[in-house]
């Protein structure tokens, strides 16, 4: 098993093959005893301005078992390498039906590919239209046409996160989600995920992964129906049965639910067929942009503009008597977007090309709430979100978006002179949130600012512009489920990933979905 060797600090400049170098002289052994080597993850260490670097760590492969482990015992530096393996193990159990996984977001495109490539042939259901036909959709929308409630940012192939910076970055971990990683690089990813401790994959990219992945899935003898939506299912003898679509009856042996956040109506019939679900926390707030150059000023200071620098990204936070408020889904070089899945309501997302090489820069800032701010009824935070999507297409009269400069959110005279160009394509209509959020949400939001002003220079430009509203960060309601990952009272029901309640991102959500399918194979044979 391979060693990683950690804590290998390099100069910005410094070209890898002197990196793992460094990390081999590190282990003070003969140079013939290593097999291999090469670049683990690189992270940059910008805490210091005077002393900007990258902190590595390194594979290293030797011919000596004993020696990896003597070495792994005598140095905190040093640990094995936990493996990307996937290895299931398949039932011989036969069940009548195919296998459904309903969504083909992240979790369930690696849990139906996973199935497909155990011969299980599954069936995909996809409310919205293929990604090629999705895109054309959805850029129509941002240039003033129609919503398509059922195909847009957020339903339809490869998900919410397919309008997206495609961060592959997540908190969990997991031995998979290297196995993930490896396993977008296999359909088109920049190889460079692999070694990055900030991966992304930009949402250029993701159109085309996501196609292949499809198209994999298909070879294998799975099927992807598009704009099929999950009308109602069948349960009897505390199992699904069949499920019923727009487009017509399926006779299920299990069903997956990788729904996304976003799918309120499905979760409403969810509910009504008897499925158990729970109201849970999410956050709300504005997008804030800035340009840029400025955010890689507050970060670099004199090195800012050095090419052998990343573009610069933050993650900030600040709690105060229990309530959070930080920076979520930051975009370099990204736009603010039309996001809206319902009529009568504006959602804003932000989203990024891999170049990351647009102008200005933006990022989620938002207020933590919890059922004790909407209530406990299963779907209480869903009308809270909704509510203030409302608010603020009642306040503009359209899908433009509510906006101000950061001064005249503070002062509480909305405005909009500024000279940062705002990226959100159908504009924005000056507007005191107050009027879209509530107060407690509105102040953290204030104090979260003034933190950050604290921390990063460009936080405390008061020409900075927000656009709102962000609601859609999270699930807000999780569709219980037990320990072999299947609903409550429900034998072979599983919901997974992000609108399940169970994942918040790309990699997690894929990971879940990874799980969902270990967990099938072990209970249902091909």
């Amino acid at each position: 098993m391979p060693l990683i060797v950690n804590r290998i600090n390099a100069a910005l400049s410094q070209p890898h093959e002197s990196i793992v170098q460094k990390a081999v002289r590190s282990l003070r052994i003969s140079t013939d005893l290593v097999q291999t080597a090469q670049i683990h993850k690189i992270s940059l260490d910008a805490r210091r301005q005077d002393n900007i670097h990258y902190v590595c760590s390194v594979f290293v492969r030797l011919s000596d078992a004993q020696l990896e482990k003597k070495l792994c015992e005598k140095n905190k530096n040093i640990t094995y390498a936990a493996p990307a393996r996937f290895e299931p193990v398949i039932s011989g159990e036969k069940a009548d039906g195919r296998v459904i996984v309903t969504g083909f977001g992240p979790a369930g495109m690696f849990c139906a590919l996973a199935l497909a490539e155990q011969g299980y042939k599954p069936i995909v259901l996809e409310r919205g239209e293929q990604v090629e036909k999705r895109t054309q959709t959805v850029h129509s929308f941002w240039k003033g046409g129609a919503l398509n409630e059922n195909s847009n940012v957020q339903f339809g192939e490869g998900g919410a996160g397919t309008f997206s910076d495609g961060k592959l970055t997540t908190r969990i971990n997991d031995p998979l989600c290297s196995y993930v990683l490896e396993r977008f690089v296999q359909f088109g990813a920049p190889g460079e995920i692999c070694t990055k401790a900030k991966p992304h994959i930009g949402t250029d990219n993701l159109r085309s992964i996501v196609k292949a992945i499809r198209e994999r899935i298909i070879s294998l003898g799975g099927e992807v129906r598009f704009d099929t939506r999950l009308d109602g299912l069948e349960i009897k003898d505390a199992a699904v049965k069949s499920v019923h679509t727009n487009r017509g009856e399926e006779k299920a042996a299990a069903l997956v639910l990788a729904l996304g956040h976003s799918a309120r109506d499905t979760f409403e019939m969810l509910a009504q067929s008897g499925v158990f679900m729970q109201p849970k926390a999410f956050s709300v707030g504005a997008r804030i942009e800035h340009l840029q150059s400025d955010v890689e000023k507050s970060l670099y200071g004199k090195h800012a503009g050095n090419p052998a620098l990343p573009k610069g990204e933050y993650n900030l936070s600040f709690r105060e008597n229990g309530r959070g408020v930080y920076t979520f889904c930051m975009c370099p070089g990204g736009t603010v977007v039309p996001a809206a899945s319902e009529q009568g309501g504006t959602v804003t997302n932000g989203m990024s090309e891999f170049s990351r090489d647009g102008k200005n820069a933006n990022a989620a800032l938002v207020v933590g709430v919890t059922p004790e701010d909407f209530g406990s009824s299963v779907f209480a935070g869903v009308d809270f979100a909704r509510r203030i999507e409302q608010n603020a297409y009642h306040l503009t009269g359209s899908f433009k978006a509510a906006g101000t400069t950061v001064r005249g959110f503070l002062n509480g005279k909305p405005d909009l002179d500024t000279s940062l160009v705002p990226t959100y394509s159908l504009g924005l209509v000056p507007c005191d949130f107050t009027n879209i959020f509530p107060r407690k949400v509105t102040d953290m939001m204030c104090k979260g600012l003034a933190d950050f002003s604290r921390k990063m220079a460009c936080f405390g430009d008061e020409n900075a512009l927000l656009t709102a509203p962000e609601t859609r960060t999270s699930s807000p309601v999780r569709i219980t489920r037990t320990e072999n990952m299947t609903a409550v009272g429900i034998s072979n029901l599983y919901p997974c990933g992000e609108g399940a309640g169970y994942a918040g991102g790309i990699m997690s959500a894929a990971v879940d979905g990874l799980k969902t399918a270990l967990q099938i194979m072990s209970v249902i044979a091909p």
